[in-house]
């Protein structure tokens, strides 16, 4: 263990009445508190928007002046020292669900390693669902009062940015992202020198500077490799997310995953339970095993100790979501640690060997798999699908037998809640109702919301997304270089008032972003009615090196852009965290077309529930489970097909005839005696109480907790080692 120090650098010269507002920048909890973000806006709302909600940078150009003016004024004295007060109790906040269920087990540590990490969108670390979920469940580890640290890469210049041509082509833009305008802070050694940590790569020893990002209470370290003790290339390894270089990406998992152990053993820290949320970080188990080795024990005794106390989650059934490397790589690259295990290279490749068309590989599921005792993917069917995609590691085994379960995912509440609909859940649901949100009881008080104040927060919310999405446009058109065929496909004709539906996700081919166009006359006809129109939105990115997910994307942008839409096919470009969240608060139906059971769970459309935005989706992945008849639609049937192109039929016509003679009438037609539309907010209410609960992350993490940390908490083996290691030793200043 090293001393190290974690000081929050003083970039503000803030008046002392309101000093604490440098810290609570430098803390992602007030990204799932929305009044804490009106600390900074109250003070130069124009700022605030310029700042792209980012109060670290919000507090570097703000003037002086607007400062002291704030010190003046009583009213907003009083709303600061009421947010400093919830901010300083939570901090400090002892009675937690997790010190109140299990006393006996704060002594020990839940590591958590990801390879992105979704927390707000000026903190660019993440591509898509499995990065925004990682940021989830880090902040309800926070909320529970786990012992819980996370582990992941910084990546200086993050992930895409994406412009749309005039012809529908996705085009990549990447910028170096100034940390001193980011939430982040450096650590140091005792001596004030960088703290590093070292790992080696074929020819050369790489190092990675150290990062802490506050979550609430959970520590969250990153490792960037931007760094003078690195050749230039190296420099650049943690530029960017998933990088279709093997060589590159290879190096950036040993990074996460041997270089993630030694940063948490040279901090001090020494955890019980290892959990790797998905393959990139599987290398860790090797760095344990190695380990341990150096101090005595076998490989047999030292893979049986790492084994339970380690916990992979699998997120994908689709291959190209699974890392795996050609022998050659390994070779090239761990040629120097299976003599460190007592291994040869083929019982070394034995760990991880994967059998494809092309040949064998090391697939780092598989050593994942077999180097783990608790087991799960992200939803009920998934589970069934890894079981079955993974039945080969377990021959012996019948299918239902594989020891893979499943927790299904959730989504962080206060993170994706319109902050108007919190209003009226501490109204209806009473003040401490963030505190039971996984009990369903309480949820059954919605039905005491009267229907004029739901449905008026409703139109709210709609109204705000039309706003931002024109004003988008007007910027658009206002840069100069834009067609006018892209600025009315950007929204500028949107309408607050009619049926909107929102799809927004990865472009993946499997999510079939173009299903609703499979016909594309029949769309256009139900879009057009006259006295039903309706308007879909579309936001989503393709990695920048899939041509099959950029030439969905510009399939979409030419529909899109035909001018038989009349303006109400919308694509919106540059989909991040912060237009999400706009969308799925602001649409009034939430649609995923997944091809089943390729959606492993899905976490979107939760987020849309919580809202009060109905779901329109294939049963698959989340929504098979959550569906009960009454609080959305279901597209297609809960069956699985053997031909893709009756399964697209099939999906397409049941889409068009729910959307043309349901949905669409029951929006417009069916009107109560004061013009409300009784029906469907009675099926909102219904989505609402039976969907908030469920699929919330405090029902996710507490299943993480009883079903899979609790074993390798209360491991012997995992025990005494904590012990003889004697965790909880750390300097910190």
């Amino acid at each position: 263990m090293e001393a190290f120090r974690s000081i929050t650098p003083n970039h503000f010269s803030l008046p002392r009445r309101i000093s604490q507002l440098g810290e609570i920048a430098y803390n992602m909890w007030w990204t799932w508190n929305p009044d804490a973000k009106r600390l900074y806006m109250r003070i130069d709302p124009e700022l605030w928007e310029r700042s792209e909600h980012n109060p670290v940078l919000f507090l570097r150009n703000v003037e002086r002046a607007r400062l002291n003016s704030v010190t003046n004024n009583r009213y907003y004295l009083e709303f600061y020292d009421r947010m400093v007060k919830q901010f300083d109790q939570y901090m400090t906040r002892t009675d937690t669900w997790f010190s109140q269920q299990h006393p006996e087990l704060n002594n020990r540590l839940i590591a958590y390693f990801s390879m992105e990490y979704g927390l707000h969108q000026s903190l660019p670390l993440y591509a898509g669902g499995l990065g925004v979920l990682s940021g989830d469940h880090t902040k309800e580890a926070s909320d529970l009062g786990l012992p819980f640290v996370a582990v992941g890469l910084f990546y200086s210049e993050g992930y895409l940015t994406q412009r749309i041509t005039e012809d529908g082509w996705q085009e990549a833009r990447y910028s170096h992202h100034d940390f001193n305008n980011l939430p982040v802070i450096p650590l140091t050694d005792s001596s004030g020198k960088p703290l590093m940590v070292t790992v080696e790569l074929p020819g050369r020893n790489l190092h990675a500077r150290i990062w802490q990002i506050n979550v609430g209470r959970v520590p969250l370290y990153l490792m960037d490799t931007y760094v003078e003790q690195n050749i230039p290339v190296d420099r650049t390894l943690t530029a960017r997310l998933y990088s279709s270089d093997l060589d590159l990406r290879i190096s950036q998992e040993i990074l996460l995953g041997i270089g993630g152990v030694r940063l948490l053993h040279k901090l001090g820290y020494v955890p019980s339970a290892w959990h790797m949320n998905e393959g990139h970080s599987a290398f860790l188990v090797l760095e344990r095993i190695r380990e341990m080795m150096t101090e005595g024990h076998t490989f047999e005794e030292a893979s049986e100790v790492v084994r339970s106390t380690s916990i992979f989650t699998t997120h994908t059934p689709v291959p190209a979501g699974n890392d795996e490397f050609g022998l050659w790589l390994v070779d090239k690259y761990f040629s120097q640690m299976w003599p460190q295990l007592g291994l040869t290279r083929e019982q070394f490749i034995d760990l991880a060997r994967n059998s494809v068309s092309w040949g064998d590989t090391f697939s780092m599921p598989v050593l994942a798999l077999r180097l783990s005792q608790g087991r799960n993917g992200v939803s009920e069917l998934h589970g069934r699908v890894a079981r079955k995609m993974w039945n080969h590691i377990w021959p012996e085994l019948p299918e239902n037998e594989i020891p893979i379960t499943h927790v299904t995912n959730g989504i962080h509440t206060g993170t994706w809640l319109a902050r108007r609909l919190g209003y009226l859940y501490d109204r209806y649901l009473g003040p401490e109702w963030l505190d039971h949100i996984d009990e369903p009881d309480i949820w059954e008080l919605v039905n005491n919301i009267p229907d004029e104040q739901l449905w008026a927060v409703r139109r709210h919310l709609k109204r705000k997304l039309v706003y931002f999405i024109r004003e988008r446009a007007r910027k658009l058109w206002m840069s100069g270089g834009s067609h006018p065929v892209q600025v009315v496909a950007s929204g500028v004709l949107l309408n607050p008032y009619v049926l909107t539906i929102g799809f927004a996700r990865r472009f993946a081919p499997y999510k079939r972003a173009n299903l609703i166009l499979h016909d594309l006359n029949r769309i256009l006809k139900i879009i057009n009615r006259p006295d039903m129109p309706v308007q879909i939105l579309f936001a989503g990115k393709s990695h920048p090196d899939h041509e099959g997910g950029k030439q969905l994307i510009q399939d979409v942008y030419r529909a899109v852009k035909r001018f038989e839409g009349g303006g109400r096919l919308v694509f919106l470009e540059d989909y991040d965290m912060g237009l999400a969240r706009l969308l799925v608060q602001g649409v009034d139906v939430w649609m995923n077309t997944p091809r089943r059971p390729n959606e492993a769970s899905g976490t979107s459309g939760e987020k849309a529930a919580l809202n009060g935005v109905l779901n329109f989706s294939v049963l698959d992945g989340w929504w098979r489970e959550g569906y009960n008849g009454s609080n959305g639609w279901a597209i297609g049937q809960d069956i699985d097909y053997d031909d893709p192109e009756r399964q697209d039929e099939n999906d397409a016509n049941s889409l068009y005839d729910i959307l043309e003679n349901e949905i669409a009438p029951l929006y417009y037609q069916i009107r109560s005696s004061d013009n409300l539309p009784g029906e469907w907010i009675a099926r909102m209410k219904e989505s609402i109480r039976t969907l908030a609960p469920q699929f919330s992350t405090r029902r996710m993490v507490k299943e993480y907790v009883d079903n899979l940390y609790l074993p390798a908490l209360q491991s012997t083996s995992a025990s005494k080692k904590v012990q003889d290691s004697g965790y909880g030793n750390l300097v910190v200043t």
